[in-house]
């Protein structure tokens, strides 16, 4: 069981594709044992094997990962009221599913004029907080595969539309740690954001609000904030995983 786990990692890890003799390499395993395992995960529809004999992560692990997701939205609710108390503006968490950024939890500020993102929603990572902070945590190639997959579309006069300048800003985000969206997806809106070190798969927290109150002085100050409480949200993961 270890090993097949691995192998799916491995295939995740390299943009849900790969050849046999690639997972070869990379896992360090037998090629026959790899081929029985791929097949006994083929046979269940947690793999499927394409027409150029690459495998691929199949459709049955979509139901997994959908209640996986949920999950993770549940238990995240804690750390974000957290956030919600300490910081005052709405809280997010999202993860990095194929080429989109993916809400799966929120609590929303108490003040009357506030964010609100629905539970689910998919939006591009390169114009938004939460999704800078998750294409931070890939290598430059995979990054740019995604990007020239989803195009990068102006939502303002703000968003970055040059995949160079963003992976230049992304160098900037894994140098200080976090992620702004600038008015980038709406206008009036700042959205800061911290990947979730260590998580399970590509997290990140966020928190948005009106740019008046969301400044550049106020991003500063609420981002050692965050950071604990993603790296303790984090941690409870770990730990939890562990026992």
């Amino acid at each position: 069981m270890e090993r097949a786990f691995e192998l799916l990692e491995h295939l995740a890890d390299a943009g849900g594709e790969m050849a046999l003799s690639e997972l070869t390499e990379v896992s360090g395993l037998p090629m026959p044992t790899i081929y029985r395992l791929m097949r006994t995960l083929v046979n269940h529809g947690y793999v499927r094997q394409e027409p150029n004999k690459r495998y691929a992560l199949g459709p049955r692990l979509i139901r997994l990962g959908d209640g996986a997701s949920g999950l993770l939205g549940t238990w995240a609710r804690p750390a974000l009221a957290r956030l919600v108390d300490e910081v005052g503006e709405t809280a997010n968490m999202a993860v990095l599913e194929g080429d989109s950024a993916v809400y799966v939890a929120q609590v929303p500020s108490r003040h009357s004029m506030r964010m609100f993102t629905e539970v689910g929603r998919r939006v591009l990572p390169h114009c938004t907080g939460v999704g800078k902070a998750l294409l931070a945590q890939l290598p430059e190639p995979r990054v740019r595969e995604i990007l020239s997959r989803t195009g990068m579309p102006a939502r303002t006069q703000h968003t970055f539309t040059d995949p160079n300048a963003l992976v230049d800003e992304l160098a900037r985000v894994r140098q200080r740690g976090y992620a702004v969206d600038d008015e980038e997806q709406e206008i009036g809106v700042r959205c800061v954001a911290v990947p979730l070190p260590g998580a399970p798969t590509l997290t990140a927290f966020s928190v948005s609000g009106p740019s008046a109150r969301m400044t550049h002085e106020t991003v500063l100050e609420v981002v050692p904030v965050m950071r604990a409480v993603a790296a303790g949200f984090a941690a409870d993961l770990d730990g939890a995983s562990r026992t």
